[in-house]
């Protein structure tokens, strides 16, 4: 975990701080990286790990729209700390080997030039022998590491041995001024309590590498670089034989140890070195060892090894990118390895974009990016295990238990504080790029067999609010639909689906099919087969509905299941919804579908071929009326669609704006005009369906036409500002029409009760008032109910769609036949139409 901040930048820290900023830097970062470390024990104890680190985790645990955004903010973290590490090596080169400033030509070993070019060039040549090390393969440098450690050690121990051995000294500072050079000393003072009080606070100077004022959030930009090796196991996950084992120890080991030696550090270095020294020198380390050539080996070795380890990292996680096929042909060429399994191409890919960030120059200048780029990836590690914490999935048990949602939270929120106080800047653009490419993914990326954790918690969310949502609590006000639509075949039925789930206003909408078929006959449930082609159906329309599968012996029987089990709490269908009973042939309209045709995709194969014309029916009309009885009986309402197939939405609603389309309502009982209001329950519920119909977003700029049926000497002015009122109070839009009825009245009245002025006339209209109709379904002749469609369809401009009162089944099944006979005249060659029954108030005047 040690890098180019132990060496070359601590006594910066320290020096700009002063010790007591020093040391909370140092435990607000280590709060930080300890409470992520718990977070990415937990993870990668919780089942095999592969390749990509951190990316492998969040991927896995969030779904590859996390996965795949934060992997490319984890590949550019480690692309810029490479980039950092090798500036710092290069102004380790410069401190031992450069020219020093002002002077043309150097002596001894100074012999390197100055300049922004060539210190470019110098980091080129090293990135180069880190390229060539990662080419060959990880497996060097890990064998190498143990090394490294034991260099790395070795100097850490010359160092502190060096605080006590060596004496008091001043050390001449050479440092850039205008076009030449000026020196300073800086003081080595031993222990001295002196010394200590004045390095207690902080004394925020300039940076002489980059000329800018320090202050606390730049100064903890740049410590905090030398923390973040924690993922260095994890990103070398792939090439680890027991990753769930050897990344929680290694990782745990590696925070505590370099917490301590850098609070050490830190203690010593204010107790014995001038601010002059700790904030002007960054090479100071060497300057005051018993033996500087060790320590430069040290600064080599270490800075080395931490632009290779990120660079490997930074391969790795797009390797891991590319093989998940989340950006397509974008990432194709990363894919590639050489014959023992390295991603070569990913290293090369790697090392390009690393060369990039090289132009920056300067170490301090990436230092806030680098930053906030991990703070972004450990806040993320944080929210992947959190969320798999907060979904309660029996699946995660992790071995390392050391770990509650408490300590992701506090990682969380320690890792958004820091990221917008170091740079508020960097932060807001680092978020809005993972914005995009959220939104990027989500909508472009492939979906996986991953498992997403999304799921998981919107499944323990809705758990708990279907537990609080009280049926009992229900009132007429807040009532919205909640749709049971039976579907024989998605193929000819694809606009009557996408028509109701215009219906739904925000409600339960069910896709119910029936199979008839015997469980007890067959090897296994024929049902899960078709279950993706259903939903594959509902993506595909853009419809917002469920889907019911069952096996029932009749027709009428799966109904009656699927309103009885549909739904969970109060989240059950109240309206019921089905196409009309007729003859005619059913064609293809899912095929024809925009949703189909605007794409070169193919109709889902799951659906079987339409009927044939000579084909019998699988529902009888006998069976047909006993289903719309067996939904009032259970209190539910009931639709019925006829013609839905020919209505062309998209024509209706975009044509031209005047005149706009229209939606006719008729909210009389036309089969029973004896019983004709406009205010009964069924009336009001059909009123209530055309008006969620008009407040869909794509039938908003249609109009609705309500018709009242007026017969003569019965005040039809008064009946119109009473109905006018009616729909003020229910503050429904809707334009009256007068429809002058007495023709058709009259004809039902001859052909039931005789001719016109005879003695039964009279005398019903002596004792009622009014004329009085037989309520008997037999008593309906055709004629009068070809009448009543005339006058439905006479009246113009033809509209998108028509309302109808349904009226209930005869209690008498006998009769079911002639019932549906009279439904089926009433709506003849109206086109788009749908008969309502309402059972339930769904209106309300009340706030």
């Amino acid at each position: 975990m040690f890098s180019v901040v132990l060496f070359l930048r601590l006594g910066f820290v320290v020096g700009h701080a002063g010790l007591y900023q020093a040391l909370a830097m140092f435990a607000v970062a280590y709060f930080i990286i300890g409470m992520t470390v718990l977070s990415v024990c937990a993870i990668a104890t919780n089942g095999a790990l592969d390749a990509g680190g951190a990316y492998y985790m969040i991927s896995r645990a969030l779904g590859p729209e996390f996965g795949g955004s934060i992997g490319i903010m984890f590949f550019l973290a480690n692309v810029c700390g490479s980039a950092l590490y090798v500036l710092g090596l290069v102004e380790a080169v410069m401190d031992s080997f450069g020219i020093p400033p002002g002077q043309k030509a150097g002596t001894g070993v100074h012999v390197l030039p100055q300049s922004y070019w060539y210190e470019l060039l110098y980091g080129t040549v090293l990135l180069a022998l880190c390229l060539l090390v990662c080419l060959v393969g990880a497996s060097i440098y890990a064998k190498a590491t143990f090394l490294i450690f034991l260099i790395v050690a070795g100097v850490l121990g010359t160092i502190l041995v060096s605080f006590f051995a060596t004496r008091p000294i001043m050390v001449p500072i050479l440092l850039p001024h205008l076009n030449g050079s000026e020196v300073e000393n800086g003081s080595f003072t031993g222990f001295s309590l002196t010394t200590l009080r004045k390095n207690l606070g902080g004394d925020y100077g300039v940076d002489y590498t980059t000329g800018q004022k320090m202050s606390f959030s730049s100064v903890f930009a740049v410590m905090f670089n030398g923390c973040t090796g924690i993922m260095a196991g994890s990103n070398m996950s792939g090439d680890l034989k027991r990753p769930s084992y050897s990344i929680p120890r290694g990782t745990i080991s590696a925070v505590l140890f370099t917490y301590l030696v850098y609070n050490l550090l830190a203690v010593l270095m204010c107790a014995t070195c001038n601010r002059t020294l700790l904030q002007k020198d960054y090479g100071f380390l060497r300057d005051i060892s018993i033996f500087p050539p060790l320590v430069t080996v040290g600064i080599y070795a270490a800075t080395l090894s931490a632009a290779m380890s990120n660079l490997i990292g930074a391969s790795r996680i797009l390797y891991a990118l590319a093989r998940d096929d989340l950006f397509g042909r974008a990432l194709a060429l990363a894919k590639k390895t050489s014959a023992s399994g390295n991603p070569v191409m990913a290293v090369i890919l790697s090392w390009m974009v690393v060369q990039l960030v090289l132009f920056s120059g300067k170490l301090n200048t990436i230092a806030g990016v680098v930053t906030t780029f991990f703070l972004l990836v450990y806040a993320t590690v944080n929210l992947a295990c959190l969320a798999l914490e907060w979904a309660s999935a029996p699946n995660f048990r992790p071995t390392f238990r050391y770990f509650t949602w408490h300590t992701c939270l506090l990682g969380i929120a320690g890792c958004c504080v820091m990221m917008f106080l170091i740079s508020p800047v960097s932060a807001s653009a680092s978020l809005g790029f993972l914005l995009l490419l959220l939104l990027a993914l989500h909508y472009l990326s492939p979906s996986s067999t991953w498992g997403y954790i999304s799921q998981a918690l919107i499944f323990h969310q809705v758990r708990k609010y279907l537990l609080m949502l009280d049926v009992r609590k229900d009132h007429v006000k807040f009532w919205r639909p909640q749709m049971l639509l039976m579907v024989q075949n998605p193929r000819a039925s694809a606009r009557l689906i996408d028509f109701v789930n215009d219906l739904k206003k925000s409600g339960l909408y069910v896709l119910g099919h029936i199979e008839l078929q015997d469980l007890d006959a067959l090897p296994s449930d024929p049902l899960q087969p078709q279950q993706d082609s259903w939903l594959s159906l509902v993506d595909k329309l853009n419809v917002k509905a469920f889907v019911s599968l069952t096996l029932a012996p009749s027709v009428r029987h799966g109904v009656r299941q699927l309103l009885f089990t549909s739904g969970l709490g109060g989240m059950r269908p109240n309206t019921l919804v089905l196409g009309f009973y007729d003859d005619e042939t059913p064609q293809d309209g899912l095929a024809r579908h925009p949703a189909f045709t605007s794409t070169r995709e193919e109709v889902p194969l799951g659906f079987p071929p339409l009927r044939a014309p000579t084909t019998p029916k699988l529902l009888s009309a006998q069976e047909y009326v006993g289903i719309v009885a067996d939904a009032l009986k259970m209190l539910r309402n009931v639709l019925l669609a006829r013609q839905l197939e020919s209505l062309d939405k998209a024509w209706e609603l975009r044509r031209a704006a005047s005149p706009p389309p229209t939606i006719h309502v008729w909210p009389v009982n036309l089969l029973r005009p004896d019983s004709a209001r406009y205010a009964d329950t069924c009336s009001l519920f059909l009123l209530q369906m055309a008006c969620v119909l008009n407040m869909a977003r794509a039938w908003r700029r249609a109009r609705l036409r309500l018709f009242l049926c007026v017969e003569a000497g019965t005040m039809p002015h008064a009946q119109e500002e009473k109905l006018r009122q009616l729909l003020k109070d229910l503050r429904i839009q809707a334009q009256i029409q007068l429809v002058p009825w007495d023709a058709i009245t009259r004809l039902h009245w001859q052909t039931c009760r005789g001719p016109p002025g005879g003695p039964a006339q009279e005398e019903e209209e002596e004792e009622e008032g009014i004329v009085n109709f037989p309520t008997n379904a037999t008593q309906v002749s055709d004629e009068y109910v070809r009448a009543a469609n005339k006058l439905v369809l006479e009246q113009s401009p033809a509209p998108a769609v028509r309302f109808l009162y349904l009226p209930r089944p005869p209690a008498d099944t006998s009769l079911y036949q002639l019932y549906l006979h009279q439904l089926e005249l009433l709506t003849r060659g109206l086109g788009p139409t749908v008969l309502v029954h309402g059972v339930s108030a769904v209106t309300s005047t009340q706030l």
